[in-house]
C-alpha cells in the first residue's frame, strides 16, 4: 500500500529530505501528554500521605485495608481505560480529555476533604477512572495527530509526562510535609498537610482542561463523523508541507480505512483466537509484560525495599530519588532514539537488559543475612559488596525499562491498531495494564515476606518471556502511516 504522506516508509520524503516538522504538531502533542502528567501525579501523590492517613483513619492495624486504599485507584484506572475508547469514538478525543480533567479535579477535592476511609476509597477510585481515561486518550490522540516521521518521539511524550508527574507529586508531598513539619500536621486553614497533597491536584487538572480546549480534534475522528473539511484543515495545520491535493488524498485514505465499520465498539475486537483478534492480544500482552517485570515495585516500594535489606531510611530515600531521576533522564534518551532505532529492536534490547539486571538483584537478595540494628531490632542486610551490587542492578533495571518498555509500549499501543478499532483496542490493552499493575502491587508484600529472591526471580522470568513474546509476535511500526496498520 502506498501512502500519500510526504514521508515514505522510512520517514523521508521522495526527494530524500525530512518532512517539515511543524510547531503545531509538537505543541498539541505536548498538551495531550499533560494527561500523562496527571496520570503520574495522581497515581503517586498518595505515597507521601500513607502514614498520616493510616493514623487518621485507624488503619495501622489493618494492613490489608491500608494496602487496598493505596491500590484501589488502579482498579478505577482499569474501568476508566476500558470505557475510554468507546466514549472517545462517540464524543471525540478532546471532550474525553475534559472529562478526565474534571474527574481529576473532583477526586482531588474529595480525597483532600475525606472524613472516613470508605470515603477516601471512593474518591481514589474516581481518580483512578480519570487516570485510566488519560492513559488511553493521550497516546491515541498523539498517534492520530502526529506526522509519521516523528510519531514515535511525540508518542514518547506520554511516558515523559508520566515520570515528570510522579516526580512533581513526590516533590510536592515533600515540600508540604516539610513546611508543615510532618504530613499529619496542620498546614493551612486547619487542614493537615496530607490533605493538601491531594488538594493541589486541582491545579494541574485545571491547566489540563484549559489547554485541551485550545487544541484541535483528531482528524481521524472528524473523518469518522463526516467533517471532512475540518479534518483537512487540522491535517494541514500540523503538516504544513502537505499540498491541498495531498491533504485530500489523505482524507480519502482515512475514510477508506474507517469504512469497514462506521460505528467502532468493543465488539470490533472479537476474533477466532481466544475470542479476540490477534493484534488485540499483542496489545494486551505488551501491557501485561510491561507491568509483570515489576517496575512499579521500584517506584511504589523502593524505600521499603532498601530498608528491608539493611539500608538506613535516609539512604533508602536517596536511592529512591536516584531511581526517579534516572527514570526521567532515560525517558529523554528514548524520545531521541525511538524513531531512529525502531520499536521492536528497543523492546528486544530492553528485555535482555531487564532479564540480566533483575537476575542480578534476585541473586543479591539471596545473600541477605540476619543483622541487628543499633536500636537492637532484628533485621536483614546484604553483606560485603552485595548491597552496592543490588543498588547498581536496580538502577540499571530502571534504565533498561525507561529507555525501552516504558515509553515504547505506549507508542505501540497508540499506533499499532487499525483505525477502525484503535480506540477500543487501546482501551482494552490499557485496562489489562492497570489490572496487571494492581496484581503486582498487591502481591509484592506477600512475595517479599517469603523472600525478595522469589519476587525478583519471578520478575526475571517475566522479563525473559517478554523477549520471546516480542521476537515472535510484535511487528515493527516505525515510519508507517496509521492507515497501513492491519488486524
Amino acid at each position: 500500500m502506498t501512502t500519500d504522506s510526504p514521508a515514505g516508509p522510512g520517514g523521508s520524503s521522495a526527494s530524500g529530505t525530512q518532512p517539515k516538522t511543524t510547531t503545531k504538531a509538537i505543541l498539541v502533542s505536548i498538551v495531550a501528554a499533560v494527561g500523562g502528567f496527571l496520570f503520574g501525579f495522581d497515581s503517586s501523590v498518595i505515597n507521601g500521605a500513607v502514614d498520616a492517613l493510616n493514623n487518621q483513619f485507624g488503619l495501622t492495624n489493618s494492613p490489608l485495608l491500608a494496602g487496598f486504599t493505596v491500590a484501589c485507584a488502579l482498579l478505577g484506572s482499569a474501568v476508566g481505560a476500558w470505557f475510554a475508547g468507546p466514549v472517545a469514538d462517540r464524543y471525540g478525543r478532546v471532550r474525553v480529555m475534559l472529562i478526565a480533567a474534571a474527574l481529576f479535579a473532583i477526586s482531588s477535592i474529595g480525597s483532600g476533604l475525606a472524613f472516613a476511609v470508605w470515603d477516601l476509597i471512593i474518591w481514589r477510585i474516581l481518580a483512578g477512572v480519570g487516570i485510566g481515561i488519560a492513559s488511553v486518550i493521550a497516546p491515541a490522540y498523539i498517534a492520530e495527530i502526529a506526522p509519521a516521521h516523528i510519531r514515535g518521539r511525540l508518542g514518547s511524550l506520554q511516558q515523559m509526562a508520566i515520570v515528570l508527574g510522579i516526580f512533581v507529586a513526590l516533590l510536592s508531598d515533600a515540600l508540604l510535609a516539610g513546611v508543615a513539619g510532618g504530613a499529619a500536621n496542620e498546614f493551612w486553614i486547619g487542614l493537615e498537610a496530607w490533605r493538601w497533597m491531594f488538594l493541589v491536584g486541582v491545579i494541574p487538572s485545571v491547566i489540563y482542561a484549559v489547554l485541551a480546549l485550545r487544541i484541535p480534534e483528531s482528524p481521524r475522528y472528524l473523518v469518522a463523523k463526516g467533517e471532512l473539511e475540518k479534518a483537512g484543515q487540522v491535517l494541514h495545520s500540523v503538516e504544513e508541507s502537505r499540498s491541498p491535493e495531498s491533504v485530500q488524498r489523505k482524507i480519502t485514505e482515512i475514510a477508506e480505512s474507517l469504512r469497514r465499520d462506521v460505528k467502532p465498539s468493543l465488539r470490533d475486537l472479537t476474533g477466532q483466537r481466544f475470542g479476540l483478534k490477534p493484534i488485540v492480544w499483542v496489545g494486551i500482552l505488551l501491557s501485561v509484560f510491561q507491568q509483570f517485570v515489576g517496575i512499579n515495585v521500584i517506584f511504589y516500594y523502593s524505600t521499603t525495599l532498601w530498608q528491608a535489606v539493611g539500608f538506613s531510611e535516609s539512604d533508602s530515600f536517596t536511592a529512591s530519588v536516584i531511581n526517579g531521576l534516572i527514570n526521567v533522564l532515560s525517558t529523554i534518551v528514548a524520545i531521541l532514539i525511538v524513531d531512529k532505532v525502531g520499536r521492536r529492536p528497543m523492546l528486544l534490547a530492553g528485555s535482555i537488559g531487564m532479564t540480566i539486571t533483575l537476575g542480578v538483584m534476585a541473586v543479591a537478595f539471596s545473600q541477605a543475612v540476619p543483622t541487628v540494628s543499633e536500636s537492637g531490632e532484628a533485621t536483614v542486610g546484604l553483606p560485603g559488596a552485595w548491597g552496592p551490587i543490588a543498588l547498581v542492578a536496580a538502577n540499571l533495571f530502571v534504565v533498561s525499562f525507561a529507555i525501552t518498555w516504558g515509553p515504547v509500549v505506549w507508542v505501540l499501543l497508540g499506533e499499532m491498531f487499525p483505525n477502525y478499532l484503535r480506540a477500543a483496542a487501546l482501551a482494552v490493552a490499557a485496562a489489562a495494564q492497570w489490572i496487571a499493575n494492581f496484581l503486582i502491587t498487591v502481591t509484592f508484600q506477600s512475595l517479599a515476606d517469603v523472600g525478595l529472591t522469589l519476587a525478583y526471580g519471578l520478575y526475571t522470568l517475566f522479563a525473559l518471556l517478554s523477549f520471546i513474546f516480542v521476537y515472535k509476535a510484535v511487528a515493527e511500526t516505525k515510519g508507517k502511516e496509521l492507515e497501513e496498520m492491519v488486524a
